[in-house]
């Protein structure tokens, strides 16, 4: 009985198995109209990424500006020693968190630049050579 499920088993496994590998063969994917069209989609998907990174870029570097303002006002006063070391503190984790999106921001310019370069090849490569 149990060689007979075990049988079974591997031969509905390897069904299934050929199947998934068959339906996406079947099911092509339509060819896109432009020849370059999936590079553009890659440059649009990325500089909408860009987008993002520097809008949180944009508040990091707030945050900062905020922590920098609240430690000169806890300087300013004499007797806030504890108030000093807090925006001291607040400031410090700000400007890391300044440095790691100003990192993720740069990573992504290179990644639309790149995609933006293969789009212009692919664009240079279908566009037909000019005649003299």
């Amino acid at each position: 009985m149990q060689i007979s499920t075990r049988i079974a088993a591997a031969v509905a496994a390897a069904a299934l198995s050929f199947a998934s590998l068959a339906a996406p063969a079947s099911a092509a994917q339509p060819v896109p109209a432009e020849p370059c069209a999936k590079e553009q989609v890659k440059v649009e998907k990325a500089e909408a990424a860009l987008e993002r990174v520097t809008a949180v870029f944009d508040k990091a570097q707030a945050k900062v500006k905020k922590a920098k303002k609240a430690v000169t006002k806890a300087e300013g006063k004499k007797k806030a020693k504890v108030k000093v070391k807090k925006a001291k503190k607040a400031l410090a984790v700000a400007k890391k968190e300044r440095v790691k999106v100003k990192k993720a921001k740069k990573a992504q310019q290179q990644r639309v630049a790149r995609t933006a370069q293969r789009l212009a090849d692919c664009l240079a490569k279908e566009a037909p050579p000019a005649e003299s």
